[in-house]
């Protein structure tokens, strides 16, 4: 078999982020060895983040700087042309945060899968090596147990069966050296039972951890995309509050953004460090526990390197094989001699098989191929997909960020348009009638008038007025009235001012600057022609 330089070879990536600067935070250069459980290594990992949080400082720096720049340079909004520019403005810078916001989005949720695929992958294979590891605990344990427990009683009695044959004796002793020697071949084996706890302990943190670093990117991803989603909402449908809120939001988010971003490169950082060079950090660890020429067996397993179990394993085979012949020669020649001895010898046949089977299966365990194929699968999980889809969050970090500094710098723009509507809507007088308020108030609060275009339809028969004798009733029909003096007076409703016309005065317009252009010439040289006896009339009319 191929050794395993040969199938495994680090991605590009972790070469390109083994190079990063490793510096602690006493700024001193430090050798790009995977060292975790050293001080400055971890400072080195910490400066990283620190990076990251710098970069989240001049970030808020710089959109400070550009929103005390738009509240205190104040512009023209009342310009036609500035208002279309910064509208455009606006509409452009929310199209490609939100095109941005989304784009991270997608390659977010990509980094997030890959991210967990790998650690996944890791996991996996570290339980199946677990499994490895404790069958063979297992088959040591149980084939020793044998040995030392059954196998001894048995002899014992046999022993106390054939005192009166010296050679019967001497074979049951031959045999309890065998047995010894198998036990002591077994001893002879490293302890794995160490390891095996540490690879499950390990293997039970690392899914933990990745359960809830999953879980947060995924909550992460799905905050940003609602964020993202309510502040388009905001803009189209003008909502200050909706806006002011998201602005708050998109702050929260932004530095959520670069401490992800800092978090996920000292991450890959890290773990490309160990994928460079993985080998050389598991010897080290390692080396209390395990002599290095087993696990230079295991990590390598190339058919050029000899198999640190093989003496061990064939005396094993070979003292069986020895037991097996003697216990053959006693059922042959002793027990027609001792019927009593048959039940032991079969029984002590019976364990000899046993112990074989289990030297058969310990001989397959303790073979290189199966840790080895663990050991590159975990590899592959934690190199490959485990630190690309790290670079993938990373990218996600970055594409927010963006996203939303451009949202924060929109957002204020697009308040402040909002606020000078408002304020402009609020400036118009309430007496306009082109204001809709306005209307809204005239017709749900009637008042009790004449319409002025019912009295000047009544001027082509002014022969036929006479003074009335009593108290006319008024009528109350405003939204009638206002229809006729509307199509009298060309049917612009501008020209309406009817409580004007019951004081008995001349129109205000006549007189008065401020109304000057509230009344059409055709309304002057109606009232202009008017009689005295009319205007009496109508004003008498009025104040009944």
């Amino acid at each position: 078999m191929s050794s395993a330089r040969v199938d495994y070879i680090a991605p590009w990536w972790t070469y390109w982020l083994n190079q990063f600067p490793h510096v602690n935070l006493r700024f001193q250069s430090l050798d790009h060895t995977f060292k975790p459980q050293d001080e400055n290594y971890q400072q080195s990992l910490i400066f990283l983040g620190c990076v990251a949080a710098a970069g989240l400082g001049v970030n808020l720096l710089c959109l400070a700087i550009y929103l005390s720049c738009l509240c205190c340079c104040r512009k023209d909004e009342e310009e036609e042309e500035s208002k279309k520019s910064n509208s455009c403005c606006v509409t452009w810078a929310a199209v490609a945060a939100g095109l941005i916001c989304c784009i991270a989005v997608g390659v977010g949720f990509y980094g997030n899968s890959e991210t967990n695929d790998g650690v996944y992958q890791l996991t996996y294979s570290l339980y199946n090596a677990n499994h490895t590891l404790a069958g063979v605990d297992s088959l040591v344990t149980g084939t020793m147990g044998g040995m030392q427990s059954g196998l001894k009683d048995h002899l014992s009695r046999l022993d106390e069966i054939f005192a009166a044959r010296g050679d019967f004796v001497q074979t049951l002793h031959f045999m309890q050296q065998m047995a010894d020697n198998v036990i002591k071949q077994l001893l002879g084996l490293p302890d794995w039972e160490k390891a095996k706890v540490d690879l499950a302990a390990i293997a039970d943190q690392t899914a933990y951890m990745e359960y809830y670093r999953w879980l947060t990117y995924l909550l992460i991803l799905i905050l940003d995309l609602v964020i993202c989603l309510v502040a388009c909402l905001g803009l189209a449908k003008q909502s200050r509050w909706l806006l002011t809120t998201m602005m708050v939001f998109g702050v929260l988010t932004l530095i959520l953004s670069w401490a992800s971003l800092g978090a996920d490169v000292a991450t890959a950082v890290g773990t490309s460090d160990f994928c460079v060079s993985p080998d050389k950090f598991l010897m080290n660890q390692t080396k209390d526990v395990i002599s290095s020429d087993i696990v230079h067996y295991y990590l390598y397993c190339s058919q050029t390197l000899p198999n640190p179990f093989q003496q061990s394993l064939t005396v094993f085979q070979r003292s069986l094989t020895t037991m097996q012949m003697q216990i053959q020669g006693l059922l042959q020649f002793a027990v027609p001699l001792f019927p009593t001895a048959e039940r032991d010898l079969l029984n002590i046949q019976h364990l000899l098989n046993n112990s074989e089977a289990s030297l058969h299966q310990l001989t397959a365990l303790l073979d290189c191929r199966g840790l080895n194929k663990d050991y590159l699968d975990a590899l592959m999980g934690v190199c490959y997909d485990g630190v690309e889809g790290l670079l993938y969050l990373c990218l996600f970090s970055l594409l927010a960020a963006t996203a939303f500094s451009i949202m924060l710098c929109a957002i204020p723009r697009a308040w402040r348009q909002i606020a000078n509507r408002e304020r402009d809507y609020d400036d118009m007088d309430d007496g306009d009638p082109f204001n809709p308020q306005s209307r809204r108030m005239t017709t749900s609060h009637p008042v009790n008038m004449h319409s002025f275009g019912s009295y000047s339809s009544s001027i082509g028969s002014q022969t036929s007025l006479h003074p009335p004798t009593q108290t006319q009733t008024v009528s109350n029909a405003p939204v009638s009235e206002y229809m006729n003096q509307t199509a009298l007076f060309g049917g612009n409703p501008r020209y309406e001012n009817v409580p004007l016309i019951g004081r008995g005065s001349p129109p205000p317009s006549l007189y008065s600057q401020p109304y000057r252009n509230s009344y059409s010439p055709t309304m002057r040289a109606t009232y202009l022609s008017m009689t005295e006896d009319q205007i009496r009339h109508f004003g008498e009319d009025f104040r009944a």
